[in-house]
């Protein structure tokens, strides 16, 4: 039989100094109001029955995990103010990870070695919290996308010379040898004067004069950050539309059927 749980004041929630803590088989008001703060997250705790199952647990754990938390399913202090919930003496922003791990990122890029992945995670997981791709649905789209630009992060220069952008004005190649001074470089391969100079003057660095940096590893991750987030693709990868997410940074589709095996893997990897 379903027990219809008492509504929760959420402001009680934000005005409160110490949140009650939860955990498995809690219950209540407070329990209800978690699984919905974990639900507009994008973890799916089950129904807001306003009981601490195991589902619920499940969500927590991947929340705090995607949050660079402690994991241990246990929502004190730094998990509600992660969720939106003040509490007084915590800082107003926890200082966030993108949670991935070298491990994790070779699992899902087989061909990765152990040195280049120690070599980026740590740009890759600065640009991941910088661009909000901090949840595994997120992380799961990007570096799907990432492993076939690069080759699994090998490849942060387009191994062809770049001739076939020539005269692209779509592409902002309006001038002599543009086509070859910015082909596809970074982890998400940015090619054209134009995708340069925004990314350049977004990211405070001049890339348009300097299109070399963009294969730099420092810069590379935020660039490909920066695209990301400059196309919306956050918000289609909380959907789950992976098709539309190819399409706006390919232009096309090649290489979906790749791609989207990149994306089952890394989906099955960081969802566990």
């Amino acid at each position: 039989m379903e027990v219809a749980m008492p509504s929760l004041d959420i402001s009680s929630l934000q005005s409160s100094t110490t949140p009650r803590e939860l955990r498995l088989e809690s219950r209540g008001p407070e329990v209800a109001e978690l699984q919905r703060r974990l639900l507009e997250a994008g973890f799916d705790p089950g129904a807001t029955d306003g009981v601490f199952g195991v589902r619920t647990e499940t969500a927590v754990k991947a929340f705090q995990k995607s949050r660079g938390l402690i994991v241990d399913g246990v929502v004190g202090p730094q998990t509600w103010s992660a969720l939106g919930v003040h509490v007084e003496g915590a800082p107003p922003e926890i200082p966030v990870g993108s949670g991935l791990t070298s491990k994790v990122l070779r699992e899902i890029m087989p061909r990765l070695s152990a040195a280049r992945a120690d070599e980026c995670l740590p740009y890759l997981d600065a640009a991941m919290v910088e661009a909000d791709i901090t949840t595994p649905q997120r992380q799961a789209a990007f570096l799907a996308q990432l492993a076939f630009e690069s080759g699994e992060l090998r490849y942060f220069e387009e191994l062809s010379s770049g001739e076939q952008y020539e005269g692209r004005e779509d592409l902002g190649n309006t001038e002599p040898g543009d086509g070859r001074r910015f082909k596809g470089r970074g982890p998400i391969q940015l090619t054209g004067r134009a995708n340069y100079r925004a990314a350049g003057q977004a990211l405070g660095i001049d890339l348009e004069a300097n299109p070399l940096r963009a294969g730099d590893v420092d810069v590379g991750f935020r660039v490909a950050a920066w695209f990301w987030t400059s196309r919306g693709l956050n918000a289609l990868a909380d959907v789950g539309d992976f098709r539309e997410i190819t399409r706006r940074i390919n232009g096309g589709f090649n290489g979906l059927d790749k791609r989207e095996a990149y994306h089952r893997r890394a989906l099955d990897i960081l969802s566990h």
